[in-house]
């Protein structure tokens, strides 16, 4: 029945997927969203709201369908989709901290995510990959101190010394 209504088998699984992502993105978009906090305590919501339950469920199925032979056939653009699509709002809510090197480490943030994620996937170890998660929000959160120059560079905190080699 189902079959019918969508045509084929490769419809309907375009279908199912497409509208999983349309509300994975409204769901995760909502937990990246800039609040009055700092956002490096945002970030720490984002995780663990993509990380619980909920969240979790999407990141599965997502993995799978990344991975799926055949995929780009079925879904040619969802490779590049299922990165590009958080990049921007990443480098929104981290232009306040970083100027013009917003995009550089909405990229990295994004990376690490998605490589702590595969971690916990293939190892199991959840404990480790967390730890790891809190020990990068642990070195992201100079930010309130590091404020922006008019060209956006980072401008160094005066009360810590940098050893120079």
């Amino acid at each position: 029945m189902l079959i019918y209504h969508f045509g084929t088998r490769d419809q309907l699984l375009r279908a199912v997927i497409t509208e999983a992502r349309t509300r994975q993105l409204v769901f995760f978009r909502e937990a990246l969203a800039p609040r009055e906090e700092p956002y490096t305590r945002t970030l720490k919501r984002a995780w663990q709201v993509l990380t619980g339950p909920e969240g979790s469920s999407y990141v599965r199925l997502f993995a799978a369908v990344y991975n799926a032979p055949g995929r780009e056939a079925l879904l040619p653009d969802f490779q590049r989709a299922a990165t590009t699509d958080w990049l921007d709002l990443l480098e929104q809510c981290l232009r306040p901290h970083c100027g013009v090197k917003a995009p550089a480490v909405a990229t990295a943030v994004l990376a690490l995510v998605r490589g702590l994620l595969m971690d916990a996937d293939a190892t199991g170890d959840t404990v480790r990959v967390e730890a790891a998660f809190a020990a990068f929000i642990d070195l992201l959160a100079p930010w309130p101190a590091w404020p922006t120059g008019q060209t956006g560079e980072l401008r160094p905190r005066r009360d810590v010394e940098v050893d120079a080699e």
